[in-house]
């Protein structure tokens, strides 16, 4: 075998064992390198080191943890979406636009295998660690398993479909106008959750004091610049409640519940960007968030509408984006809710959040198909032309068969020789 035919093995080798380990790798090092940095600035021994390690690798899945039988099960987005974004990434390099489904297979496979992988090490560190540090629990092994394995197939879904999805639709008997719902769904969920962070800014300088009163909480600069990080792992946290109150939806801090009609005041953590938090009573400008609701309703019919369809599709299309979007921010905001300790729940409304996105989608991005042009009639069927009833031709003679004309004179001697009656007779 020549060097030239082992390249693309070894290309593919390699690139396998990135896609494995590369993502919960840098997660890794990057959760050891903090969880140090801490231990060494607090001048606490590293007993139980490993233990907080993979602690915190399994919460960047999403995976509760437990401390003095306390459960922090209320976990920052902003890790979880990282890792999602590194896992696309990876499976989208590894993935050729031509690549047979025996290699995209491979590619997902692992994408999951290297990260079940690592979490079967860390329960297994983490159970340990338990042995010595007590106020330490063992996590579940099933949600612990469930959590890595959803958070690496989106993220490989997401990696592979961007570089063989519109050949799978291709060969797919789903019509053609799938992709584009699935484009518009995108818009749909950007424009809501940028809109509903431009939202969580404001409302943050608005309330600039109470957030100033949440950093009073502590007088250290290390105290403060971790309250810094650890808001900033939680923004998507606040945007996603932010978007539900933007629909008609709710989100709750324990007994503290906020919508766009009313506000129950309550106890909330002291962490600085909880501060965007509406405060009672609740004045008439929260109610212009469900402008932001419209507003991402339009941005989904208008990507809908690029293309028109007759009213059957393009209805399906508008259907169709809507119900993935819905689950798109009702996954988000299931995966950003959870129990914090006393205070209780922490998250958004999950009876309501998804069919209210889904209801204003619908709405609103059918109306902005239908003032967009995205509705074309069907072309008419040519009506058959009518049957004018034409002039019969005339009748042709028939041709008569060729008689002998011998014929004709023993016909004429017959009939002479008869004896006819007259006509005074009759």
């Amino acid at each position: 075998m020549t060097p030239d035919s082992r390249t693309p093995g070894a290309h593919q080798a390699r690139d396998l064992v990135r896609v494995a380990f590369g993502p919960a790798v840098v997660a890794l090092v990057v959760i050891a390198a903090v969880t140090l940095l801490q231990l060494v600035i607090a001048n606490s021994d590293m007993t139980g080191a490993l233990g907080a390690i993979a602690s915190m690798w399994l919460g960047v899945h999403q995976v509760p943890i437990s401390i003095g039988g306390r459960e922090l099960g209320v976990m920052p987005l902003l890790p979880v979406l990282l890792m999602v974004w590194g896992t696309a990434r990876t499976t989208a390099h590894a993935t050729a636009p031509t690549a047979s489904w025996f290699v995209t297979r491979w590619i997902v496979a692992s994408a999951l295998g290297g990260p079940l992988l690592f979490t079967a090490v860390a329960l297994a560190v983490i159970h340990d660690a338990a042995s010595v540090i007590t106020e330490l629990q063992t996590p579940n092994a099933f949600r612990a398993f469930c959590s890595v394995l959803v958070v690496h197939v989106i993220g490989a879904i997401i990696g592979v479909g961007s570089r063989v999805g519109r050949r799978a639709l291709a060969a797919s008997p789903l019509p053609d106008w799938v992709a584009d719902s699935l484009r518009a769904a995108a818009a749909g969920v950007l424009a809501l959750l940028g809109l509903s962070g431009m939202v969580t800014a404001c409302s943050l300088v608005v309330h600039w004091a109470t957030m100033q009163e949440l950093y009073g909480i502590t007088a250290s600069l290390f105290g403060q610049f971790s309250l810094t990080v650890l808001s900033i792992l939680y923004v998507p946290n606040v945007i996603v409640a932010t978007a539900a109150m933007a629909v008609g939806s709710s989100a709750h801090l324990g007994f503290a519940t906020f919508s766009s009609f009313t506000v129950f005041g309550g106890d909330i953590p002291a962490l600085p960007v909880l501060a965007a938090a509406p405060h009672p009573p609740l004045g008439p400008i929260w109610v212009a968030l469900l402008i932001v609701g419209a507003s991402s309703g339009v941005a989904l019919g208008q990507q809908c509408a690029r293309r028109p369809l007759p009213l059957s599709d393009a209805m399906a299309k508008v259907g169709v984006a809507a119900l993935v979007a819905a689950l798109t921010l009702a996954l988000l905001g299931y995966a950003g809710s959870g129990q914090l300790g006393n205070f209780g729940g922490v998250g958004i409304d999950q009876g309501t959040f998804g069919f209210a996105i889904f209801l204003w989608f619908t709405a609103i991005g059918a109306l902005t198909v239908m003032m967009a042009g995205g509705i074309r009639r069907r072309p008419r069927r040519p009506k058959p032309a009518p049957v004018v009833p034409s002039a019969e031709p005339p009748l042709s003679a028939e041709p008569t068969p060729d008689r002998d004309p011998d014929d004709s004179e023993v016909a004429t001697q017959d009939l002479s020789g008869l004896d006819l009656p007259d006509e005074h007779d009759r």
